[in-house]
């Protein structure tokens, strides 16, 4: 799977996690380059606290694009150190 924005890739693995229809990427397969800390946060009831990434490719700025759970609760172990994408970042095989 690779995760594409602004037409760079900005993650690429062959084990994602899909949870909800989203696909967690390992945090070694995503490019740090791309990431810059979000103070944004949202608590889901089962997965537990979110925190985001803006994404920052050529110039352009992707606001809370990327997010993860540092400590996920227990039913959402497996996407533990692992990074998903939305906001117009393709996801694709």
């Amino acid at each position: 799977m690779k995760a594409i924005w602004n037409g760079q890739t900005i993650a690429e693995s062959n084990d994602t996690v899909v949870v909800e229809n989203n696909h967690y990427f390992p945090v070694e397969s995503v490019k740090a380059d791309y990431l810059t800390n979000s103070p944004t946060h949202t608590t889901c009831p089962w997965k537990g606290v979110a925190s985001y990434y803006s994404l920052n490719v050529d110039g352009r700025s992707n606001p809370d694009a990327a997010w993860y759970y540092p400590d996920p609760k227990p039913a959402a172990s497996q996407i533990k150190g692992r990074i998903a994408f939305w906001k117009g970042v393709s996801v694709v095989d």
